[in-house]
């Protein structure tokens, strides 16, 4: 029988890379330099591992094999075409990443025949100046992009935030985008690996070469639509779900508790994923199988769970996300 499943996080050792993501998940000892921690990946070569409970071991990719839509629910399966659609991160971004876009699933499915990438990104905490990119602050024309990459004045028509804690960006395919240097994020995005970079600061690597940008293929895939604010604003409450995105990739919700809470899923056909961003609670399924949960760590629900309560130790602040 299906239960609640955590995974064995997959670090990844980058030049940007920061100090933040061991303390903050509890693992010692504490590396350096781990940008990324994939929480849970069906991404080819990266695929997550069960840790805990009989089927400890197994890989995401052999849940799915073996279980299908009990996991992740059937018209999840089909839509997605057996791929689990959610890569789960947290980042730790010690210095300025690149400037990039992802296409969207036409444009991926012709160029790449993979899905596209639309994501979100939850400020989990940010030194003090952070910011990050998102959308364009002014007009300008897909010829006027490429001249401006061209000569070094992209960013100044980049919409720039300064952020802190509990900031929410939604990031739909084609909306230009990068994270600032003293960001720690917890980021929910499609499953695909494709990211056209568009610019890069001119840095250099030890060889004195400048990594490989984008252009002209993101070209193509940017959305150039000038919209007045690109934050996602939302107001937050004790004891309760409050929606911070909805669509058709994934709807995702802020649960910040101190009281035990039952979720009810028994019309929802999909899986559900909790991902604790503060303090730690149990998660117990109508089965009776309970498991712990603490800051750090991610649940994935199968779609055959039909409620979970969920029981804060004293409290607890989970990303909740599902597929309607």
């Amino acid at each position: 029988m299906l239960y609640p499943l955590t995974f064995k996080p997959i670090l990844k050792n980058v030049i940007w890379g920061g100090s933040a993501i061991c303390p903050f998940k509890g693992i010692t000892p504490v590396q350096e330099g781990i940008g990324e921690s994939w929480e849970l990946s069906h991404v080819d070569g990266n695929f997550s591992v069960v840790a805990e409970g009989e089927l400890a071991g197994k890989s995401l990719d052999e849940l799915i094999q073996s279980y299908g839509k009990e996991l992740v629910g059937a018209h999840v399966l089909e839509q997605f075409e057996g791929r689990f659609p959610l890569l789960i991160k947290f980042i730790d971004a010690r210095d300025n990443l690149s400037i990039q876009v992802h296409p969207n699933d036409e444009l991926a499915r012709a160029r790449h025949n993979s899905f596209g990438k639309t994501e979100m990104w939850y400020v989990i905490k940010a030194d003090k100046g952070a910011s990050l990119y998102s959308g364009f602050s002014q007009q300008i024309t897909p010829d006027e992009y490429v001249e401006r990459v061209k000569n070094n004045t992209i960013m100044d028509v980049l919409q720039r935030y300064d952020v802190n804690a509990g900031d929410v960006f939604f990031l739909p395919a084609g909306r230009v985008h990068a994270i600032g240097a003293g960001c720690f994020i917890a980021e929910i995005q499609q499953t695909s690996n494709i990211t056209y970079r568009i610019y890069d600061y001119n840095r250099k690597d030890k060889n004195g070469n400048t990594r490989e940008l984008h252009t002209e293929l993101a070209k193509d895939a940017i959305d150039y639509t000038l919209y007045p604010d690109y934050r996602t604003h939302y107001k937050a409450h004790s004891n309760a779900t409050v929606n911070l995105a909805d669509c058709k990739y994934f709807t995702t919700n802020l649960i910040d508790m101190d009281a035990q809470m039952v979720r009810n899923f028994e019309e929802l056909d999909s899986f559900v994923v909790y991902i604790c961003m503060e303090g730690s609670a149990t998660i117990e399924d109508n089965n009776g199988y309970k498991i712990s949960i603490h800051q750090g760590q991610t649940a994935l629900i199968p779609a055959t769970t039909k409620s979970v309560t969920l029981t804060p130790v004293p409290n607890a602040k989970f990303l909740e996300a599902y597929i309607k």
